[in-house]
């Protein structure tokens, strides 16, 4: 027999533990999501659609907020929202006390629209356009990361428009973003930190920035940023991060950035926020004043293991040594197993074993990159069988798209055994609305 045909098993309490913490089963085995049946949510909302529990991301976000606090009181817990820029979602971090990073004048104005704190709104972007820095003036962003010199550049002209406009004098606070070269384990596409990525300025550059905004009458230097990738599974790069940033000098703000990974997968083991904030925060105590603020900014960890997307299966092919499994989303609700190469388990939603045929999960798209989990083992897929994949909170719904005119799924909220859609489906109207005759 096939390797992809041979019986393949991993306890069902590990698969399940893969799922929000607030996943049960019931009497026949089928998932439950905070209490709401999987079978209820497919009926209702369809397929695909991205679940998520609500509680799950609030007791997260408090054991940020919680965590720093007792480390490091003057702190702050910054949710990275480029993770799950839906507005829910800002609205339910921000009703958290959780401070908003932006990567641009979208999710500043979807930001803003949840409402969240302007002063606690933290931009960035190693690109921002002029009409985005006006933007977050205008809005009275609390904090503006200089990524180069052209930030500073526009933002003298655009505080000394605004200055000449009114009668008191207009100043905007900034970081500095500092590429410490440092390179953490992760994939190429999210490590930010080294020699070579577009984003930051290195150690030179960056004392060259300061010393000039140092010398702004419109810009107020409050510290120093840093943030070396995503999907770090070892503390070291952190602690490394904090060392390379206390070489600049002493300032009020220094943001320490995120990247914290999540389990994806049976063999991932991430460290706990608490290992992470300790690795960081132990460095801090000895390198950075004491009374300085402290900003973290978590993202894929704060929401990666709340979500859950299910589909339904459209067709099951076996031949050559393989079976396909394919269902009716993928790469347009998905991106991160082709971009990144991720790594995502999957199961049938009613009958999830963790054990069965291993098989490949793949997607309607009109791509043979376009695969949501390989050598996945699923107890007799069938067409018509709700496939569950866990750990899709992050960067799913941000990447999400229309290729080959696929609609973008709904996003629907669950906690105590009930539901809401936040975000839904889109229809074939919406694909046409922006269209011209």
């Amino acid at each position: 027999m096939a390797a992809t045909h041979a019986a393949h098993a991993v306890r069902t309490g590990s698969l399940v533990g893969l799922f929000p913490p607030g996943t049960t089963q019931d009497e026949t085995g089928a998932l439950v999501f905070a209490g709401v049946p999987v079978a209820e949510l497919a009926e209702t909302y369809g397929t695909p659609a991205l679940i998520v529990d609500e509680a799950a991301i609030r007791a997260r976000a408090r054991q940020y907020a919680d965590g720093l606090a007792a480390r490091w009181p003057n702190s702050r817990a910054t949710f990275a929202s480029k993770a799950f820029p839906c507005t829910a979602v800002y609205r339910l971090l921000a009703e958290e006390g959780l401070g908003i990073d932006v990567a641009g004048g979208g999710e500043l104005t979807l930001a803003l629209a949840a409402g969240a704190d302007p002063a606690g709104l933290v931009v960035h972007g190693n690109a921002k356009t002029e009409e985005e820095l006006r933007l977050a003036v205008e809005a009275g962003a609390g904090t503006i990361v200089v990524d180069n010199f052209d930030d500073i550049d526009k933002l003298e002209t655009i505080l000394s428009e605004k200055r000449g406009l009114s009668e008191t004098g207009s100043e905007q606070g900034v970081l500095v973003r500092v590429t410490p070269d440092i390179r953490p384990d992760t994939h190429e596409a999210v490590s930010t930190g080294q020699n070579g990525s577009k984003f930051g300025l290195l150690l030179p550059q960056a004392r060259e920035a300061i010393a000039r905004l140092r010398g702004s009458d419109r810009l107020r230097l409050d510290g120093v940023h840093v943030h070396v990738g995503s999907q770090i599974l070892d503390l070291d790069p952190f602690a490394q991060a904090v060392e390379a940033v206390a070489e600049l000098g002493e300032f009020a703000v220094y943001d320490l950035g995120g990247g914290l990974g999540s389990r994806y997968t049976y063999t991932d083991h991430p460290p706990t926020v608490e290992a992470y904030l300790d690795a960081m925060l132990d460095v801090a105590r000895k390198l950075l004043p004491a009374d300085a603020r402290i900003l973290i900014e978590p993202g894929r960890s704060m929401v990666a293991e709340s979500g859950v997307s299910l589909y339904r299966v459209v067709s099951v092919k076996r031949g050559g040594g393989h079976t396909f499994v394919a269902v009716d989303g993928g790469m347009g609700d998905n991106l991160e197993v082709s971009l990144y190469q991720q790594r995502f388990e999957a199961a049938v939603a009613t009958r999830p074993t963790g054990a069965g045929e291993l098989c490949r999960l793949v997607g309607r798209h009109c791509e043979s990159g376009d695969t949501l989990s390989a050598d996945v083992p699923l107890d007799d897929p069938r067409v018509g069988d709700l496939i569950a994949v866990p750990v899709t909170g992050a960067y799913t719904y941000a990447l999400s798209n229309n290729y080959n005119g696929a609609r973008r799924p709904p996003v629907v909220f669950v906690r105590d055994g009930e539901h809401r859609p936040v975000v839904r489906r889109e229809t074939y109207a919406d694909l046409m609305r922006r269209d011209l005759p």
